[in-house]
């Protein structure tokens, strides 16, 4: 992949790097500290880092276990503007849908009915 957009999200795809990413947002913390409440190993925790690290979300300033692991917001920033984007549409959709069952029920409720051919 080598759009940001499809790295992230890619990158997000997996229960353990999501939560890595949410313990994260709680502020910097080691490899060793991320790695504690699991039963996997250190560097299985790095690996996942890695990944997450490739994919812009958390950066080091050295590699290593003691150096803090950084959330990076820009590429969050990015994601949240290409879910609003279609967020935006699916309600724009759903308003017309709303106001087209409105309309129907208005019709019903002044005894509207359509000619016979249109009853199906």
């Amino acid at each position: 992949m080598s759009d940001p957009l499809s790295e992230a999200f890619a990158a997000l795809a997996d229960p353990t790097r999501r939560d890595l990413v949410a313990r994260l947002t709680g502020g910097d913390a080691t490899v060793g500290q991320l790695a504690a409440p699991y039963q996997v190993s250190v560097q299985a925790i790095s690996k996942h880092l890695k990944v997450l690290e490739h994919a812009g979300l958390v950066s080091r300033d050295t590699k290593g276990h003691r150096s803090p692991v950084h959330l990076e917001a820009e590429v969050f920033d990015l994601m949240t503007k290409w879910i609003e984007r279609y967020r935006r549409r699916a309600e724009a959709r759903y308003q017309r849908l709303d106001a087209v069952l409105a309309e129907m029920n208005d019709d019903e409720e002044a005894g509207y009915r359509p000619p016979r051919e249109e009853r199906t």
